[in-house]
């Protein structure tokens, strides 16, 4: 089953779930499908904390793009956008910097489709789109450089994306193309799920997304830090989401409540 998207471009599949589809349900948002909310119920079942999960994911980016804004970084390159949910990555930035440019990327015509209607930046910066797949770096990059001066330092931000990546699919070699063309001063911004402190329920979730078409590559610490291989970790280094830097934000009700399954880190390219 497939519904045409509000502009009119790709059509949408509305016959298996969505990862930006079921992030948006989890955060109580409107442009979700049956599919969606019902393999997210699934995920629900097995873990009732994935809303919350989902909630302080987004919260991590916020923290993590105030906290580049506040060292100076102008330029903010989103792939893996998800469905708009304010305040989005360029409202933290360009209320901190008005003039900074912000590159929006994702592969889901729904996604572009709200993201073309609803993110609204300054005048004195640039918001921007780009329909491109994380698993295509040359296009992203291209498109990319229209908006953004690659010879300053641009901050990457892979929220919540590179565990829908797998190995097989180049996950490492995708972030290593995407750094190779940034400046020295350049950030990589990275929240990934984890496996390891919910092994049973995580291994039944990647089993039930497996089903319906949708990959979920859990990374333990070890391999969620490779991601930043020749980078330096901004202190406090890779960290659950909602304990880095969390004085740059208000927490997320529940996140205390065990562990949130999931990493986070900023590194900077020297």
């Amino acid at each position: 089953m497939t519904g045409q998207d509000p502009l009119g471009a790709a059509p949408i599949d509305t016959g298996k779930p969505h990862p930006a589809r079921m992030y948006d349900w989890y955060l109580g948002g409107k442009d979700n499908y049956p599919v969606d909310e019902a393999m997210g119920r699934q995920m629900l079942a097995l873990d009732p904390r994935v809303p919350v999960m989902a909630r302080v994911n987004r919260a991590f980016m916020h923290r993590a793009t105030r906290w580049l804004a506040e060292q100076g970084v102008r330029q903010f390159l989103d792939v893996g956008t998800g469905i708009p949910t304010e305040p989005n990555l360029h409202q933290v930035a360009q209320e901190i910097a008005p003039e900074a440019r912000v590159v929006y990327c994702d592969n889901d015509p729904i996604v572009l489709a709200h993201a073309a209607a609803l993110l609204r930046g300054t005048e004195e910066g640039a918001t921007e789109y780009l329909q491109a797949d994380v698993r295509d770096p040359e296009a992203t990059l291209e498109g990319a450089k229209k908006v953004l001066d690659f010879g300053r330092p641009v901050a990457l931000s892979l929220i919540a994306l590179l565990h829908f990546v797998s190995d097989e699919d180049g996950a490492q070699e995708l972030v290593r193309r995407l750094l190779s063309e940034l400046p020295s001063g350049s950030f990589l911004v990275v929240s990934h799920a984890t496996a390891d402190f919910t092994p049973e329920e995580s291994k039944a979730a990647t089993e039930k997304l497996k089903a319906a078409g949708v990959t979920l590559a859990l990374r333990s610490r070890e391999e969620f830090t490779r991601f930043f291989d020749g980078l330096e970790l901004v202190e406090p280094g890779v960290e659950v989401p909602h304990r880095w830097h969390p004085e740059l934000g208000e927490p997320v009700p529940g996140q205390d409540t065990g562990v949130i399954p999931g990493y986070g880190a900023v590194g900077r390219k020297p």
